[in-house]
């Protein structure tokens, strides 16, 4: 005989960076387990200390962590997570990344331009990432730029049933605020049986986030129309397709978002907007003055989702059987 057997069973850990620890703690809450005790601070010149207070050694490990602002500090937070764990004898890693960094960057506009997303994906893997688990990517070929398993989690089952035992169906309207995002708004339609719209618009390819909304392509007068787009950022692109609804007749407008960025001047876009409600998960922290001052957004946990892909995947499960109704 050669060799030695073991007898050892499968351990999971689950990892947690400091961008956002209270959706990490509802994931470790739904699955029955606890966040690793991590001492992690800056130094004084901004570089990142990161070391775990239990041994990995030969344990499935699953590290979360939100890219949420200031992005840059959090992403080199997480690799750094992800090489300690490499260092450890991790048996895997698994990196949950609920809003993936750089996803708008997955592609060149123009010559000379960075294809930001796919270097995000290179660095994980330099990292030690053996797979990546996240939540409604910005485009969908992001998962090729990769080199392994992505499990690519989506949350419209949650917003879509909030929206639907909330709005007469009768009445309803599914709207796209743009041509990228009409493939997911009729996902939207076929669960909910509602009908169809499209706000073209033009984007300034020489100033950021500039929008001019041009035309509402879609029957929405006197009809409930709920924008549907994977994230807020500024929050000039929603607000200005909101505008073009309630021009064109629309009784009312909700508004929903896998992710709510919110950076710059979002808060007083959303808080002068006509629109009655803004619907978010928490793959990202809201910002305090919004969750405070704004009681037309509403918030709901992702971590249920996210805590069900985590057990599949420990267990050699199937992340795509959580969709399949879809």
């Amino acid at each position: 005989m050669t060799g030695i057997k073991t007898t050892g069973e499968k351990k999971m850990m689950f990892f947690s960076g400091r961008a956002h620890p209270e959706l990490a703690e509802e994931v470790a809450e739904q699955l029955g387990v606890g966040v690793v005790p991590t001492k992690a601070f800056d130094f004084a010149n901004g570089e990142i200390y990161v070391r775990y207070q239990e041994s990995a050694r030969g344990a499935d490990c699953f590290v979360i962590q939100s890219h949420t602002a200031p992005i840059n500090q959090w992403i080199m937070e997480q690799l750094i997570m992800i090489d300690a764990l490499k260092r450890a004898s991790a048996r895997s890693i698994t990196v949950i990344v609920p809003f993936y960094g750089y996803a708008r960057q997955d592609k060149k506009h123009r010559g000379r331009e960075p294809i930001s997303a796919r270097l995000i994906a290179d660095l994980m893997k330099t990292a030690g990432a053996d797979r990546i688990l996240t939540v409604d990517l910005h485009t969908d070929q992001i998962q090729g730029f990769f080199d392994g398993p992505v499990d690519h989690l989506f949350a419209l089952p949650l917003l879509a049933d909030y929206v639907g035992q909330k709005v007469d169906r009768a009445k309803l309207t599914v709207v796209s605020p743009d041509a990228g995002r009409v493939r997911v708004a009729d996902r939207w339609c076929d669960r909910l049986g509602a009908p169809l719209a499209i706000v073209h618009k033009r984007r300034d390819k020489d100033v950021a986030n500039q929008v001019t909304v041009h035309e509402v392509v879609g029957e929405v007068k006197g009809r409930v129309c709920v924008l549907v787009d994977d994230m807020i950022d500024t929050g000039g692109t929603i607000c200005a397709a909101a505008d073009a609804l309630f021009a064109h007749g629309a009784e009312d407008v909700i508004v929903t978002a896998t992710h709510g960025v919110l950076s710059g001047p979002a808060a007083d876009r959303l808080k002068n907007s006509r629109v009655s409600e803004f619907v978010f998960t928490n793959t990202l922290p809201t910002p305090g003055e919004l969750s405070r001052d704004l009681d037309k957004i509403k918030v709901l946990s992702i971590a249920p989702t996210i805590a069900s892909a985590v057990r599949e995947v420990f267990e050699d499960g199937s992340v795509t059987s959580l969709f399949d109704e879809q």
